[in-house]
């Protein structure tokens, strides 16, 4: 009995491993072939093999446009990822060490927010920076991505987790301001915390494409995912767009699992946070 139970777990997880590993493995096959191959459906031959042409044609492709967009997609992803992980543990941080009026009522709307979609919001953002003369700017795109209202949640969860009160009673006994506490001591326990909320934040905003394209219209602000959707959209019309936005589109999820690869560690552990005391 025991091995059949453990025949059909390891049949599930064998399933859903290939669901999940098939798609990648198409994408990375035929990002080196030609439009010929392509098109013939010859993946797993060595017919067409051009990886190198097919790299040239993305970074030549409408002036190089390409570059401009990836650049863009981590100024928008890395730089918003950062300040947003920041911003959203110091709110949690406050939330859980300072007492001050209608506290878990201001909570209770940080999680109602959670549940919000963001393409609702987005009719909402984009009125509100037409207002303020940003539509068409690359902080139209940016500023919306720095508040992240489950950012706030899980800095609070990791703040109970992972700074104890008593530590900050002996900082502020030793004559620390609580500045001097937040960023001296407790910014260093939270740092599993921060890197767990910046990874989230970072596939988040990466992947961000309805925001972008409700708020920029010049193609050079675009980022790697509303320029691969316009290429893609071209590519009914014009055939020789299909090579490169496959192997754009394997370039762009390079910077994801690099990121994940090198922060694995701190997202490990901070996912634990206050589940063992």
């Amino acid at each position: 009995m025991k091995l059949l139970s453990r025949t059909a777990v390891n049949t599930v997880v064998g399933i859903s491993v290939l669901y999940t590993l098939l798609p990648v493995l198409w994408l990375v096959l035929a990002a080196t072939k030609n439009g010929d191959a392509l098109f013939g459906s010859d993946l797993l031959s060595w017919n067409g093999f051009s990886p190198l042409d097919n790299l040239k044609d993305l970074f030549a492709m409408d002036k190089g446009i390409y570059g401009r967009w990836y650049a863009n997609s981590l100024f928008y992803a890395v730089v918003g990822g950062a300040l947003s992980s920041l911003i959203s543990i110091a709110c949690g941080y406050a939330f859980d060490k300072y007492r001050f009026k209608h506290k878990e009522k201001l909570f209770g709307l940080v999680l109602a927010a959670v549940m919000v979609p963001q393409t609702v919001l987005a009719l909402p953002l984009y009125l509100m920076a037409s207002g303020t003369g940003l539509v068409g700017t690359p902080w139209a795109v940016f500023v919306p991505v720095l508040f992240n209202p489950f950012g706030v949640y899980l800095g609070r969860v990791f703040s109970q987790g992972y700074v104890p009160d008593e530590v900050l009673e002996a900082a502020r006994i030793d004559g620390a301001g609580e500045l001097k506490t937040y960023f001296r001591v407790s910014l260093r326990m939270l740092g599993p915390g921060v890197v767990t909320v910046f990874l989230f934040q970072l596939t988040a905003i990466w992947n961000n494409f309805f925001l972008p394209m409700v708020m920029l219209s010049d193609q050079k602000l675009y980022p790697v995912s509303l320029g691969l959707y316009t290429w893609n959209s071209s590519a009914t019309v014009s055939p020789e767009y299909y090579p490169v936005v496959i192997m754009g589109s394997l370039l762009a999820v390079l910077p994801l699992l690099l990121a994940f690869v090198l922060l694995q560690r701190f997202w490990r552990s901070g996912l634990t946070a206050g589940a063992v005391k």
